[in-house]
């Protein structure tokens, strides 16, 4: 939760290459809340990068193509500002890309008919792999990525569900959906292991 009373929220929809509706989807839903929200062009004019975060208490990512978040996220140095801000307490959140993004590897479609591991910003350790109810390679491919070394083990989350983490560590999960659920997969003597962890309901 946000320490400030009315929190300001920055939405980065890089993702998506700043897809318009997903913009006003954002404003729709975050404007009938108590806090402060701004979006954050990376195409456009794009603002002072270091100063929008520093001001932000809430970062939130849209979803989309990974890599190319994750290649214009270096290119404009947001990285290391949101290393810094990650460092200060803010808090940091998204779905999808937004998931993805912020552990050390996550399991991508950012290239058409393909899903492979991709290298992350590494503020969360191991792994993350979203949509593993809805997309049915989903969790063929994160086993598969995972028991061939190519991925570390890692939480997957169906959709609807939020993984929470404080300090690094997972405190638990939340679901918008009945019975969606989240898996922490590892590799055991060659095999896979699938423990479910089970979200709150929302």
């Amino acid at each position: 939760m946000s320490k400030g009373a009315k929190p300001k929220i920055a939405f980065f929809p890089t993702a998506s290459a700043e897809n318009v509706q997903y913009v006003v989807n954002f404003y729709t839903a975050f404007t009938k809340l108590n806090c402060t929200p701004k979006d954050i062009s990376l195409f456009k004019k794009t603002p002072d990068l270091e100063s929008v975060i520093d001001e932000s208490d809430i970062i939130y990512v849209g979803g989309g193509n990974t890599r190319n978040l994750m290649v214009l996220w270096k290119e404009w140095g947001l990285d290391e500002y949101l290393k810094e801000a990650w460092n200060k307490g803010a808090i940091m959140a998204g779905l999808s890309a937004g998931s993805i993004c912020w552990f050390e590897k996550g399991l991508t479609d950012s290239v058409t008919g393909k899903l492979l591991p991709l290298d992350c910003l590494g503020f969360l350790p191991n792994s993350n792999c979203p949509h593993f109810d809805t997309e049915s390679q989903r969790r063929p491919e994160y086993h598969k990525a995972i028991l061939n070394g190519t991925m570390m083990e890692g939480i997957a989350c169906d959709d609807g569900v939020a993984a929470h983490f404080v300090d690094g560590k997972l405190e638990g999960c939340v679901s918008s959906l009945p019975k969606a659920k989240a898996y922490y997969v590892s590799e055991k003597n060659g095999s896979i292991n699938e423990s479910i962890i089970e979200p709150k309901f929302l």
